[in-house]
């Protein structure tokens, strides 16, 4: 009887411990960014194309394991000129450079449902250690009985630390293209 409960026990223990694998689920998530124009006002944009996958122990996140990869091919600020240049040597420079990767590397709790995500975001060649802000929205099942939950990532990140520094200089001396970029995710997982 007593091995029994040992059995038990540690049968309890490899349960609770159990991952969950979670992928983006594309038609209810965006990635979006924003970024100064001129001082005065904001060019937003988004990425169309991406994959990422979420492993977690715990229901609410907290030991999220995030993945993303984003075809950078797929930048829309809703003009083909601007989106060309942004493909191009001046920016991300694509044909060398197409995918922008981010990989967590921890979770830390900073108030209800909010966490700090740390990780390496890889973009144009170059990987630096960011922090952004992710926000737990809950866990549903929809009516179709698949088990769905929300998160919303965001954070600035500075461009020209990833070697993205073409700009022009205004008459009144400042900057056209803002140098940080604010960085929206919306995204809503389905459980595997």
């Amino acid at each position: 009887m007593k091995k029994l409960s040992i059995v038990i026990a540690l049968f309890s223990v490899v349960l609770a411990n159990a991952q969950t694998t979670w992928n983006f689920d594309p038609s209810h998530s965006s990635i979006r960014f924003a970024v100064d124009h001129m001082v005065i006002s904001e060019v937003e944009g988004r990425f169309s194309t991406y994959e990422g996958s979420v492993v977690s122990t715990k229901s609410d996140f907290s030991d999220a394991k995030i993945n993303i990869s984003i075809d950078i091919n797929s930048v829309d600020t809703d003009n083909e000129k601007r989106d060309a240049h942004l493909k191009s040597a001046d920016f991300f420079e694509t044909e060398k450079y197409p995918k922008m990767t981010f990989v967590s590397t921890s979770v830390e709790k900073n108030g209800d449902s909010k966490y700090n995500l740390n990780g390496n975001l890889t973009l144009h060649g170059v990987t630096k250690e960011i922090t952004l802000v992710m926000t737990y929205g809950g866990t549903v099942k929809d009516p179709w009985g698949n088990t769905k939950a929300g998160l919303k990532v965001t954070g600035v990140i500075n461009r020209t630390d990833f070697g993205l520094k073409y700009n022009s200089v205004l008459e009144t001396g400042s900057l056209m293209i803002g140098e940080e970029v604010a960085i929206t995710a919306k995204v809503e997982l389905v459980k595997i």
